[in-house]
């Protein structure tokens, strides 16, 4: 089920009027509708691939059951590898495998042995599998770790796994944060209904509005990148950068909107990150939950950066690659996440990555100096350039973008100019501050229903025009 259907603006408020005036007196029996509707959420796309959710609930469950039970060592960790291979196994059954076939075939063939692909399956990639996964596995890991306290009520632990605000495209939840809120009984909040409800009109007006605005225009400057000057691919790189900024986070602040109303707080996943003056900070607020979920379960482990540069140095190369491989089983994904740890690593050497830690650009202020607004230009043109990679369908096609538009010095076609960005940049400055924010909006209620219904005003046409035509971009991981 989309969120920008109809369907969803049906079955939403249907949730929601059962979950806090039918079944708001029985815990067990909330949660059960949590489940219920959870389940219903993801088969309404494909009902067969429930079994796999299920299946991953159930094999975590009792791997989490299991572990403390274990008098030595080595039956913990036996235990916690038969979870983090199960889920893996899925992952790179559904996802991979075809991947890794083509490649062989592929590799063959670049050396004259031409072999006939007959491995590969006929398979549909599962909505937010890669999601999903990580979530149940990092509960293992925790309970592995004696960070949380594995629970018995299965009931709880399946509406967490399946949570169907953030179950298709996150944000990866930690069991840390969530299950708790699931485990205790929950009061409407009013004000957290309202914040709810305003982030999810965000949400769709960065979806409905901008995202799938700009979707047609970089679908053609793409598609036909070899008849554009570098003027316009180079539009059509920003519009991509934008595109998926606001689709993704679009998604995310509609998961987490439709939370609140059910009376859970899940992680923030982006934080302004084209407003970051360098490539560290901007990893800090871009995808949040899935940049953390590998520092803590993959970086840290590896050593971090406690075992000398070199080392650092190589743990970097390894998180960035996976995080590429993650999105996708293509190549331009690989060398997505090869790029950005080469606009890492100088930062890294320099003890510059963790500079901007605690601040935002413009912080207290009407206008970013002029040194912000330089250091914001260049990441963000380093960024751009690196959703070329992730944008193209090959290697080749995202060499022969980057050569024109870098080097190919034409004017962009001004028939693709989309007046909405603007107006969404501008907003996005303005809020970047969350104390400017409530200074500016939640203390000035006139201003902010105005603001608030003018999204609305907008959202609603452009929704009309295009509901359900284009599912969030990250689907396909």
């Amino acid at each position: 089920m989309l969120f920008n259907s109809i369907e969803f603006l049906l079955f939403l408020p249907t949730v929601f009027v059962l979950y806090w005036f039918v079944f708001n007196k029985n815990l067990r029996v909330q949660n059960s509708l949590i489940l219920v509707s959870s389940y219903v959420f993801y088969g309404w796309w494909d009902y067969r691939f429930l079994s796999l959710i299920f299946l991953s609930t159930v094999v975590d469950y009792i791997v989490g059951l299991n572990i403390p039970k274990q008098d030595s060592e080595r039956g913990k960790k036996l235990l916690l590898w038969c979870s983090v291979l199960f889920n893996l196994s899925v992952l790179g059954l559904f996802k991979y495998y075809n991947f890794f076939v083509d490649s062989w075939v592929d590799l063959f063939s670049s050396i004259g042995y031409e072999i006939k692909s007959v491995w590969t399956l006929n398979i549909i990639l599962p909505v937010g599998i890669s999601f999903y996964t990580f979530q149940t596995m990092s509960y293992t890991i925790d309970v592995y770790r004696k960070k949380l306290e594995p629970t018995k009520d299965f009931i709880s632990f399946a509406s967490f796994v399946s949570f169907f605000p953030q179950l298709v495209a996150g944000p990866i939840e930690r069991a840390s944060n969530l299950l708790p809120q699931i485990l205790k009984k929950r009061e409407f909040n009013y004000e957290q209904g309202v914040q709810g409800l305003r982030l999810i009109l965000w949400g769709m007006f960065k979806k409905v509005v901008i995202a799938d605005s700009l979707a047609p225009i970089v679908d053609n400057i793409f598609s036909n990148y070899q008849d554009f000057g570098g003027g316009t691919l180079w539009l059509g790189a920003i519009y991509f950068a934008f595109q998926i900024y606001c689709d993704f986070s679009g998604y995310s602040d509609i998961a987490i909107g439709t939370s609140k109303l059910f009376g859970f707080e899940i992680m923030t996943n982006f934080k302004f990150p084209y407003f970051s003056r360098n490539i560290g900070e901007f990893w800090r607020r871009w995808h949040i939950s899935l940049s953390t979920w590998f520092r803590d379960y993959l970086y840290i482990p590896l050593g971090g950066s406690k075992e000398g540069k070199w080392k650092s140095i190589r743990n970097i190369f390894v998180i960035f690659l996976v995080s590429g491989f993650w999105h996708g089983a293509n190549w331009t994904f690989i060398f997505w996440g090869l790029f950005h740890s080469i606009l890492f690593i100088p930062s890294f050497l320099l003890n510059t990555n963790r500079k901007f830690t605690t601040s935002i650009i413009g912080e207290n202020t009407l206008f970013p100096t002029p040194k912000e607004f330089f250091q914001v230009g260049t990441t963000f043109i380093s960024v751009t350039i690196g959703w070329v990679f992730f944008r193209s369908e090959t290697i080749i096609s995202s060499g022969e973008f980057l050569k024109s538009m870098l080097f190919d010095f034409k004017t962009p076609d001004l028939d693709f100019v989309n007046p909405f960005l603007i107006l969404f940049i501008i907003l996005e400055y303005f809020i970047k501050d969350k104390i400017y924010f409530e200074n500016c909006f939640h203390s000035h209620k006139l201003t902010n229903n105005l603001i608030m219904w003018f999204l609305f005003i907008i959202f609603f046409k452009y929704f009309i025009q295009s509901v359900g035509i284009n599912q969030f971009i990250y689907f396909q991981f």
